[in-house]
């Protein structure tokens, strides 16, 4: 009499297993570390490419938090679901950093390089005047022209220009912590609201049943009862 139950739990106990495999799976396969970008073109494509993935990703986690309504063990299941949501998530971000921090080293390397080749060839031309000084023009009591800016002087300059330059980065990446702080407890309202959502429907869910073996049992006692005379 009790083979029925034991069978079905032992089938329940192996598809558990079997999902959290497949689900294990997918987590070593997401948190994977990103290969080093190589190029300013592949750097656009894979931050274009995490835009993509990441609605993929919310669509998927929406696909699997709906099937979890369904199953037996809905908490586990939404559980995992919430882990591979969240790892998927942090290769993403793992990725869209990488590229960044590419694009922005080629950046910085681009003004160095032009600032090294205007110094260089501001010098050369100081070389080739103090070589080779121009006669005068201005005649006696002239306005002298004004003096030319010495290297030192542009340094400070470069200096001071990339000061503004940190200081309207960090404001940049304050603003897009903040949204994406937002963001986040945006996510985390829908993420409780359906969690409430899914205990109500539990709840709702055990209570039919407990009713239907209430009805059952009292149908069952009263064809049971034995006749009287």
């Amino acid at each position: 009499m009790t083979r029925p139950p034991m069978l079905r739990t032992v089938a329940i106990a192996a598809v558990a297993l079997v999902l959290g495999a497949c689900s294990n799976a997918e987590l070593a396969r997401e948190e994977a570390p990103p290969a080093p970008t190589t190029s300013p073109e592949q750097a656009e494509q894979r931050l274009a490419a995490v835009a993509v993935e990441r609605a993929a990703i919310e669509a998927r986690y929406a696909d699997r938090e709906t099937a979890c309504y369904d199953k037996f063990f809905v908490n586990r299941c939404l559980d995992e679901a919430r882990e591979v949501r969240r790892a998927a998530l942090v290769t993403q971000r793992a990725i869209e950093i990488e590229a960044s921090l590419y694009l922005r080293r080629l950046k910085v390397e681009e003004r160095d390089r032009a600032i090294a080749e205007a110094d260089a060839a501001y010098a050369a031309e100081e070389a080739r005047l103090a070589a080779n000084p121009p006669p005068a023009k201005n005649p006696a009591g002239a306005a002298a022209p004004p003096p030319r800016t010495r290297s030192g002087e542009s340094r400070v300059v470069r200096s001071e220009q990339r000061a503004r330059e940190t200081a309207a980065n960090a404001g940049k990446d304050a603003a897009e912590r903040a949204a994406n702080v937002a963001a986040y407890e945006e996510r985390r309202r829908k993420s409780e609201e359906r969690q409430k959502e899914v205990a109500r429907r539990v709840a709702e869910r055990e209570a039919k049943a407990a009713q239907r073996a209430a009805e059952e049992a009292r149908r069952t006692g009263g064809n049971g009862a034995a006749p009287t005379n």
